[in-house]
């Protein structure tokens, strides 16, 4: 089957929109092509800073016939309706027709139409001007003496030639005839901008590639990054260092080079005096290149390698001396700034925080950091942290912001105030918070283990989190522009990576509380929401609760990323807090995280066994019964049954198994013991495969139906204690 070659040729496409462009272009044109029923074998898109360009493969010759039944009038209808029948179908008569016979409702006609499908080169030529007009990029412009005119075509950059070819690998392709705004379809693109500025004439992808490459234009970002990274370690190695990779960098530098080649510098090695993160942040955000350092003693090397996107006759020297020279004076600058920073102590900047605002609703970035320190306070104990250094590091945390280093490299917050620290003689551990406070801050984040970092790191978190929720400022759909989920997750993986219990509605109903009596606009929300709620709740405990919610959704989607059953995650989160009989002591959700996850946990390994297979085979059969009868009877079935009511031994033994089990599976739920738990329930089965098995639930006497019922009733309660069983699939 034929393939198709598509390529827009422009000038520069910016490095950071063109993964998407990419992935677009290549959505779009598949798309419509599915939706005119030419479904292909294989597609993938490629882009180069110059060039998009797609293949699709196995592309059908034509569209399918397509065979419409249309249903008509009843037999009889009125002239008017058959008239409309006919005009809409086509059919010159009702001879054409075809009668559907209908005992119930009536004969009716049918048409019966059948649509040719038309040449997919006629299709695609529809298909792909409407593509390149309706690009999605972020941001276009138009140019030239056309842009002036209604329906001038807008692109990224100025565009300036397309490709599209379709046809068999084993014959010339044809060209798909179409043009957008006076730019003609056909087969020419050009080379690398400055090593082969020539047209190049192509036929299909294969020798459109070889071409390419021939022209000096690795195609595939992909191989481009392929060749950086390998020869950028090639280098480095050759000359007893090794390359601090940056795959951020990477894509980026590979996004900005058609024909990459790699080059190494050099910088003074009085720069050294600067930490390593300053330096490598000098070099990549002011030049887009890599540092090497030593691999016997992990410190940086006074080099660095760069990019070009061109051989240079001199073999690179004349490109890497300018980098080195622009490099220099970046460092000098670094160097200035990291010297002047340390001539006024973290605390002597803390007074300029007064007069920056948080957030208007919020209060100042020094009422803020006080609240952090005394929540990190209340938290030390509980993660096992020295109080008084948390508060010192609490304290310290945020002094960086205003150093000369960090206004010009704000990534680099936190390490500043870690080295800063170090500078001044503060403890190891302050000093180590100060930098891991921020952490973690994405899945793939180092999580802080030290009790001080831990605990100033929760503090950050909850206070960003409850102020927000206070002020009802929360994440809605897609967006979140203060990241919250992002720090309730950072929540989550500190108490679950470093295995913490902590009453995370307790802790939020509590900073909640705080936070009204310090920041007029809570206090006033807070008053109000009292004031609606007397009867119910204090404000800040409905803070908790809701907030608290907003947790267990988030690790829901935790524990689904890494593989867990989300009705396994759903059946223990439906408990709501109990008690060790089971039965529920307050409205919030679980708020003991590292329970949860050690309870579905035990949950997923029983029901993997055939007790715990059968088992919830019998609970869900007593579950469906009870749904039905009490829809049914319109009430509920709880309670405990009267046993001068059982009639047959396998009533007694199951009620005994109940109150067995219960007790057993409470006591271990009390000493947390999961599988304990989970093996005391485990004890039931046998007695609820009797029961079924020799009892009719529903039987002629009233009370004894109303008995039997109550007796599912207990199952349902006493499995309970572990789990939800209504929520876990079969």
């Amino acid at each position: 089957m034929p393939d198709l070659l598509f390529e827009l040729f422009s000038e520069e496409i910016p490095a950071r929109m063109q993964a998407k462009a990419a992935d677009d272009l290549r959505k779009m044109v598949t798309d419509r092509l599915v939706a005119e029923g030419l479904v292909y074998e294989g597609a993938k898109a490629f882009v180069t800073p110059r060039r998009l360009a797609l293949t699709v493969h196995g592309i059908p010759v034509r569209q399918p016939d397509l065979k419409e039944e249309r249903k008509g009038p009843k037999v009889g209808a009125p002239d008017a309706a058959v008239q409309g029948f006919l005009k809409a179908t086509g059919l010159k008569s009702l001879d054409e027709a075809k009668i559907q016979r209908d005992p119930k409702k009536g004969d009716f006609y049918i048409a019966l139409m059948e649509k040719p499908g038309r040449p997919a080169i006629e299709v695609i030529a529809e298909i792909l001007p409407v593509i390149v007009r309706t690009f999605p990029w972020p941001k276009q412009m138009r140019w030239g003496e056309r842009s002036a005119k209604p329906g001038a075509l807008s692109w990224v950059r100025p565009l300036h030639s397309i490709i599209a070819t379709f046809g068999l690998e084993t014959e010339d392709p044809d060209v798909v005839a179409f043009d957008v705004s006076g730019i003609v379809a056909g087969q020419v693109t050009r080379g690398h901008r400055f090593m082969a500025p020539g047209e190049i004439t192509v036929r299909r992808f294969d020798d459109y590639e070889a071409k390419l490459f021939d022209a000096k234009v690795v195609l595939d970002p992909q191989r481009r990054r392929d060749v950086i990274l390998a020869e950028a370690k090639n280098l480095a190695f050759a000359q007893g260092y090794e390359l601090v990779e940056d795959q951020v960098l990477l894509d980026e530098v590979a996004g900005l080079v058609e024909w990459p080649v790699v080059l190494m510098g050099s910088f003074d090695a009085s720069f050294l005096s600067i930490p390593d993160e300053v330096i490598r942040a000098t070099i990549r955000n002011n030049q887009k290149c890599f540092v090497v350092r030593d691999p016997k003693t992990g410190k940086l090397a006074p080099k660095f390698i760069l990019v070009s996107n061109i051989e240079a006759s001199d073999g690179g020297k004349a490109i890497v001396a300018g980098n080195e020279r622009v490099i220099r004076a970046r460092l000098s600058d670094a160097k200035f700034f990291y010297e002047t920073d340390l001539k006024t102590r973290l605390e002597d900047r803390l007074a300029k925080f007064d007069n920056i605002v948080f957030h208007e609703r919020l209060g100042t970035q020094a009422e803020r950091i006080a609240r952090i320190e005394r929540l990190a306070a209340e938290l030390a104990p509980l993660v096992g942290a020295d109080v008084e250094k948390t508060k010192r590091a609490a304290r310290l945390a945020k002094a960086d912001l205003l150093t000369e280093v960090v206004g010009e490299f704000p990534e680099v917050q936190g390490l500043m105030g870690k080295s800063y620290a170090l500078a001044q003689g503060e403890d190891a551990s302050v000093a180590q918070a100060i930098e891991d406070h921020y952490k973690p801050q994405g899945p793939n984040d180092r999580v802080p283990t030290d009790p001080v970092a831990i605990a100033v790191a929760l503090a950050d978190k909850i206070d960003i989190l409850t102020g927000f929720w206070a002020i009802d400022e929360k994440p809605t759909g897609s967006k979140d522009p203060y990241a919250l989920r992002r720090a309730a997750l950072g929540v989550i993986r500190l108490l679950l990576d470093n295995n913490l219990r902590l009453k995370l509605s307790t802790v939020a109903a509590s900073h909640a509380a705080v936070m009204a009596g310090l920041v007029p606009a809570i206090h006033a929300l807070a008053a109000e929401k009292k004031d609606v709620d007397a009867r119910v709740k204090p404000a800040h405990d409905g803070i908790g609760d809701d907030l608290l919610s907003f947790f267990a959704d988030r690790l829901k989607v935790q524990l689904r990323d890494q593989g867990a059953r989300h009705d396994l995650v759903d059946a223990v989160f439906a408990l709501g807090n109990r008690n060790t009989e089971g039965h529920p002591v307050s409205e919030n959700a679980q708020d003991d995280l590292l329970m949860v996850v050690r309870r579905v946990e035990a949950l997923g390994k029983f029901l993997d066994t055939d007790d715990g297979k059968n088992l919830l085979a019998g609970t869900k059969r007593a579950a469906n019964i009870l749904r039905i009868e009490e829809k049914k009877d319109g009430k509920t079935y709880a309670g405990a049954p009267d046993p001068s009511l059982y009639r047959l031994d396998e009533e007694r033994a199951l009620a005994a198994a109940i109150d067995q089990a219960r007790g057993e599976a409470g006591a271990a739920v009390a000493k947390e013991d999961f599988a304990g738990a989970m093996s005391a329930m485990a004890k039931l089965r046998p007695a609820v495969d009797a029961f079924f098995d020799k009892v009719k639930v529903n039987d002629d006497d009233a009370q004894v139906r109303e008995n039997r019922l109550k007796l599912l009733g207990e199952i349902r309660e006493a499995t309970r204690a572990v789990a939800d069983f209504s929520k876990i699939q079969d």
